[in-house]
């Protein structure tokens, strides 16, 4: 799941050559900033904070992150982020075979030449052990020859595309160094929404659906699911469109839906998703009373999962649904909410998707390096094969090397989380509303519908 350039908020991350170690610390004054309904948050004072100095020798274990603009990005700075708080945990409980660790970043800039040009300096400048992250699916494609080429582990932690793991498939010897810690792949994706509906439908009173994707590349997976396997759920699958990328106008394909009397409109969207809530919230705006739409709303929804929407759309999202893999208030895994409890109080704001996945990715490449008790390459792959790790955002297992998704994360229906925007003492708080397990608060269907 990806979107270029959600959010922007200006930090000090250590980019370039800085590197970051247990004794060094960054730290947030003040929080989040105001935002704006585009999706773009205003310029935060960030304090870099030098707690000592280390010495950065060759024995220390180099992780490496590769973050879509992570002093501008609020998603690459949760990447970048999430791993700086496992490095800091790792070393504060005697690193990574009793070695420092240490973190160096690179910004992708959702460009993947930029990717690759940040991921051969990461490896070949830097000496990464490892590689973490990488948020848009594109760049995950264009470095895949340079992951097998350099034969260095490279876990996924935000582009869901699965290209990448079809080329493990294909050709396992070569490709075999790339797993996907999260979030779940692109069909796995569109197979979480089937199988919320099919869990919540009755419940709720959903029995005709609108079914939406914008068109790109990666919705190709949520889209054939959805269209595919909706209706075994028993609902009506009234409409269902593909819209242009780009598009900001939503109102004729919402009149649609509601001419069909659709109870929910279930929507693919990561670009085009803060213009798609707010023609169904607000379609009237700037008039005072909003007279949103007469059906529920949400599905895969990039822009909704993070922490910040409910400010940034002026509680537009309250009733909105969502996937996500982790939240604030979910406690999905053993380390969800130590990790939200660290990020918050180091940072001052809560982490989006993102920030959970990359941080798990790291405490997980240290938990396989213990289990092998060295670095070498092939038996920290094999190791990673027998993954089973209770991380942020639940259990992560990978589907074996014969699967059609080789090495991508193990699709678990019991811990696939949706959160509805509800309110609570009047702030706006991302609720789990299923799986019944984690849920925090019961799904709210809206006053209007």
């Amino acid at each position: 799941m990806e979107n270029r350039g959600l959010g922007n908020v200006a930090n000090s991350l250590p980019t370039g050559t800085e590197r970051y170690t247990r004794r060094r610390l960054l730290t947030a004054s003040a929080g989040v900033g105001a935002v704006s309904l585009a999706g773009c948050l205003e310029s935060t004072d960030v304090e870099e904070a030098v707690l000592g100095t280390a010495d950065d020798g060759d024995d220390a274990v180099t992780i490496g992150v590769l973050a879509p603009n992570p002093e501008s990005d609020f998603i690459g700075r949760s990447m970048a982020r999430g791993a700086a708080v496992a490095v800091e945990q790792l070393n504060d409980a005697g690193g990574i075979l009793g070695r420092e660790v240490e973190l160096v970043v690179g910004n992708t800039a959702a460009n993947p030449l930029e990717a690759r040009r940040e991921y051969h300096r990461l490896v070949l400048e830097e000496g990464a052990d490892v590689t973490v992250g990488v948020f848009d699916s594109p760049a995950l494609v264009t470095l895949m020859d340079e992951i097998a080429e350099q034969e260095t582990i490279h876990l996924t932690t935000g582009a869901a595309t699965t290209v990448a793991s079809q080329f493990v498939t294909e050709n396992y010897d070569r490709y075999k160094y790339h797993f996907r810690v999260g979030p779940t792949n692109e069909i796995d994706l569109g197979r979480g929404i089937v199988d919320f509906v099919d869990g919540i439908a009755a419940d709720v009173g959903w029995e005709t659906v609108a079914v939406l994707a914008e068109d790109y590349d990666w919705a190709d997976g949520p889209w054939s699911v959805l269209q595919n396997d909706l209706q075994e759920t028993g609902v009506d699958v009234a409409l269902e469109q593909r819209y242009p990328p780009a598009t900001d106008d939503f109102v004729d394909r919402y009149d649609e839906a509601t001419a069909a009397e659709a109870d929910v409109a279930l929507i693919a969207t990561a670009h085009t998703g803060t213009e798609a809530l707010l023609d169904w919230a607000y379609p009237n705006r700037p008039e005072p009373d909003p007279r949103p739409y007469p059906f529920e709303f949400g599905g895969i929804h990039v822009p909704m999962q993070l922490p910040t929407y409910y400010e940034q759309t002026d509680g537009a999202c309250r009733y909105g649904f969502c996937q996500i893999s982790a939240t604030a208030q979910s406690d999905v895994g053993d380390l969800t909410q130590s990790f939200v409890g660290e990020y918050e109080s180091t940072y001052g704001e809560t982490p989006v998707y993102t920030g959970y996945t990359t941080y798990e990715a790291v405490r997980l490449f240290a938990d396989r390096a213990a289990a092998v008790g060295e670095l070498e390459t092939d038996d920290l792959v094999t190791a990673l094969e027998d993954a089973s790790f209770d991380g942020a955002t639940g259990t992560i297992e990978f589907y074996d090397r014969d699967h059609e998704f080789a090495h991508d994360l193990v699709y678990n229906e019991d811990e696939a989380l949706f959160f509805q925007w509800q309110e609570r003492d009047g702030e706006g708080v991302q609720e789990i509303v299923w799986p019944e397990e984690y849920a925090t608060a019961e799904y709210v269907s809206p006053p209007w519908t």
